[in-house]
């Protein structure tokens, strides 16, 4: 059986292509990784898939094979030839034009639950690593019927992803990642199973998406606010990083506010857990 790298050569010649650096591509050639990627995914034969940048389709071949219907929404026109070409002989396969930001994922999930026996709605991706935040965030906060995301994304990112809310490397991402699903990682992929070579190491991960949050807050709205805030500023104390942005009206409401839910007043953003961020828009309401 052909390899991967190999398929992937022979793809790229056939087609004249390369990739393309300001869409940062770079073409998966590992057979097992490709293999975890597919195997962490899950795929019943009742899954609808959504792939975001398929590329040359190195994932939607076994998407295909392994699921209901796949839905690859692509950016690249040369990359909708080659996918076109590739499966044509597939009857479950539909490919969309168009930068994944921009597509109303809500309404997609809608019709495909409405007019097909779908069960349930995965996603799986091999990222672009210069846009993989709005992206997580898009799937995340727009509350999709999704049951898990996989994707492989830089590994510092993906670290931070799935880091715990108060670990060192936590950040604002962390915390919404958290709040909205369970991470957990799956493989680090080394620079050379990629052709070209990105200049950093990848890191597959899977986020399963939660029933409920794991927590209770009278304004979500609210609470990510906060926790922006307090992490764009993250060197100051959280309560100099929110008295700042106005989150607080001024230093004293802040303490009395640390105070009455048992936090120091030099404590930083990333010591608190959740919770903590929860309380302190409980307080502000």
């Amino acid at each position: 059986m052909e390899s991967i790298l190999e398929e992937t050569k022979f793809i790229m010649k056939k087609h004249n292509i390369r990739a393309n650096k300001s869409l940062g591509q770079n073409f998966l050639i590992n057979d097992s990784v490709v293999n975890q990627i597919i195997d962490s995914s899950d795929i019943k034969e009742n899954d609808l898939v959504i792939e975001i940048g398929p590329g040359l389709g190195t994932l939607t071949k076994y998407l295909l094979e392994k699921s209901r219907k796949v839905i690859c929404i692509e950016l690249d026109t040369k990359m909708i030839k080659i996918l076109e070409e590739r499966f044509k002989l597939y009857d479950n396969l539909e490919i969309i034009n168009e930068d994944v930001l921009k597509v109303n994922l809500q309404s997609i999930i809608k019709r495909e639950k409405e007019n097909s026996n779908i069960e349930n709605i995965k996603i799986v991706a091999n990222l672009p690593y210069y846009i993989t935040t709005p992206i997580i965030m898009k799937l995340l906060e727009e509350k999709l019927d999704l049951e898990s995301i996989v994707v492989m994304v830089q590994k510092e990112v993906a670290d931070r992803l799935i880091a715990i809310p108060g670990d060192k490397i936590a950040g604002a991402i962390t915390y919404t990642v958290y709040y909205y699903s369970i991470g957990e990682k799956v493989e680090e992929v080394p620079k050379e199973y990629f052709i070209p070579e990105p200049e950093v190491t990848s890191e597959v991960i899977k986020l399963k998406i939660r029933k409920e949050p794991p927590i209770k807050v009278k304004d979500e709205e609210l609470m990510f606010k906060i926790i922006k805030n307090a992490f764009m500023q993250r060197r100051k104390t959280l309560l100099n990083a929110l008295n700042n942005s106005n989150v607080f009206k001024d230093k004293y409401e802040g303490i009395e506010i640390l105070n009455s839910i048992g936090l120091d007043q030099n404590i930083r953003a990333e010591k608190l857990t959740l919770q903590d961020f929860a309380n302190i828009a409980n307080k502000i309401l």
